[in-house]
């Protein structure tokens, strides 16, 4: 696992602390696993390949907050939902970059994901990009969202009529790149038109990988262990830098105001409302490589996972379907305002997220020494991870069968007898995701389009496998479509021209192929 960690508040670089002195003063009252071995920790029983998996299998043996061991470094995870919360408050609590996330930082340096709370370019590029989430920013957005949609389904439809399962983590990988490049940068890399992941999927899941394995090699040895994989992650840096150079030197070429107002316009010609400061050439580099990975491939996650549970309880799907039926009609493209109006099917969404969110944990650290729920002391700095998979599957919120998928957790009346600070997976406070919302939008619209126009089938022994590469996926998911009866394609730019009406009025950024 990654080095142990301190930061002075309110979260500046890292200072390391003996391995022995976490800032946890009673360390010891923290459960741990059985069978802790000398030097190599409680590393029984575990894999390298699944820790977050290897923690929630822990989890409840241990109770609400535990601690591992791994290579003379010691972690405390917490999932109970009252020290989650506590966690929450921002007054006492903030933002830790430390393991996997930490292990980004070459790529992605001081972008909005990565970077220390004491680093200024974070809150500039928050502020400069905000409005670039807005109601009238998101649909604008919409269109494009659903031309991306269409080029899904048309795979698809091939698919079907060749009797061909459909790859879904491929596929809605293919579709969540394609929409936030073509939205936020108006960059097409023409997914859809490949048999094999596009150079960027690659480089970046390789680099995702990389930073996931450091997690689980030794420090000093990590030169050693892993010099090959070093020099690969190297060359997938330098690949994921050379395309987004590409993509911002194309769009400076075109000249300002070329995206008509989308994110990579805000980040080279938006200054900061109070100060007029401008992100540096090198910031805006990260910034896009932070939006390109983060911006889909959590989302990616999220609609296979929905897709999966929508294929194994067709009776949730079944009522999903009806609803957009219902609400939808005969309306060849929904419009923006329409998406929202699927309730039912954005509790799919958020109960899939529940059982598995996509990133499946965060860390906070405290600003000053402090007392966690009213129990634990923690000195300034001292850090925890919040295991967000098992936060959504604490009995004492959820029930007795946490486990079970039940979309109607998130009725309205359920949400609102819940307690704050139990569904987390977006992160929490103010360095939560900024992406929220067109996540959302994007994975319900699509949802919505697809459950309209197929039935979904799984295939019969396949049992879900979880891969982890800092964020979660299922691997290997195959689903079997029939198409229904008198669904139609969700149109052309020009066919939805005429009927989206909300969205149709906003303005659009012309996108541009880069050549790899």
């Amino acid at each position: 696992m990654a080095e142990t960690t301190n930061a002075p508040a309110p979260g500046g670089p890292p200072k390391g602390f003996r391995s022995a002195e976490l800032g946890w003063p009673e360390l010891h009252r923290i459960p741990r696993p059985p069978y802790r071995l000398p030097l190599l920790g409680d590393v029984f029983g575990a894999s390298r390949h699944t820790p977050m998996q290897d923690s929630l299998h822990y989890a409840p043996r241990l109770g609400p907050i535990f601690r591992r061991r791994a290579f003379g470094k010691e972690f405390v995870f917490v999932w109970g939902a009252s020290l989650a919360a506590d966690l929450a408050d921002e007054e006492r609590f903030a933002k830790h970059v430390g393991l996997g996330v930490a292990n980004l930082r070459p790529v992605a340096g001081d972008g909005l994901f990565t970077a220390y709370n004491h680093e200024p370019n974070w809150q500039l590029a928050h502020d400069v990009l905000a409005p670039g989430f807005s109601r009238e920013a998101m649909a604008g957005y919409h269109g494009m969202m659903l031309d991306v949609a269409a080029r899904l389904t048309d795979h698809w439809d091939r698919a079907e009529a060749a009797g061909r399962a459909v790859d879904v983590p491929g596929d809605m990988t293919k579709l969540t790149l394609e929409t936030i490049a073509r939205t936020g940068f108006g960059h097409d890399f023409g997914s859809f038109e490949r048999s094999r992941p596009h150079p960027f999927v690659t480089a970046m899941v390789g680099t995702l990988t990389h930073a996931q394995r450091l997690n689980t090699v030794p420090a000093p040895l990590a030169p050693w262990l892993l010099r090959g994989a070093s020099r690969r992650n190297s060359a997938d840096i330098a690949y994921l830098n050379h395309t987004v150079d590409g993509l911002v030197h194309a769009r400076r070429a075109a000249g300002g105001g070329a995206g008509a107002g989308d994110l990579l316009d805000r980040m080279l010609e938006t200054a900061h409302p109070q100060t007029g400061e401008r992100l540096s050439p090198e910031n805006v580099r990260r910034q896009v490589i932070t939006f390109l990975v983060a911006g889909h491939e959590t989302t990616s996650g999220a609609l296979t996972f929905a897709l999966h549970y929508l294929a194994r309880h067709p009776d949730v799907a079944a009522r999903a379907r009806a609803e957009v039926d219902r609400l939808w009609g005969d309306t060849e493209a929904p419009g923006y305002g329409q998406v929202a109006k699927l309730r039912y099917v954005r509790r799919v969404l958020d109960e899939s997220l529940r059982l598995w969110p996509t990133a499946p944990a965060f860390a906070r650290e405290a600003r000053e020494d402090t007392v966690l729920d009213g129990t634990h002391p923690m000195r300034r700095g001292a850090w925890a991870l919040v295991l967000a998979g098992m936060l959504h599957r604490d009995p004492e919120v959820w029930g007795p069968d946490p486990e079970e998928f039940d979309p109607d957790r998130f009725d309205a009346r359920a949400v609102r007898a819940r307690a704050p600070h139990t569904f987390k997976p977006f992160g929490t406070g103010a360095r939560a995701c900024i992406g929220r919302q067109f996540a959302l939008h994007e994975a319900t619209l699509v949802l919505g389009l697809l459950l309209r126009r197929y039935a979904l089938r799984p295939e019969p022994d396949y049992r879900l496998r979880v891969t982890e590469r800092l964020t979660l996926m299922p691997e290997g998911l195959r689903l079997h479509l029939d198409r229904r009866a008198g669904s139609d394609r969700p149109g052309t730019e020009a066919d939805r021209a005429a009927v989206t009406g909300d969205a149709a009025s906003a303005p659009r950024c012309p996108v541009h192929r880069v050549a790899d």
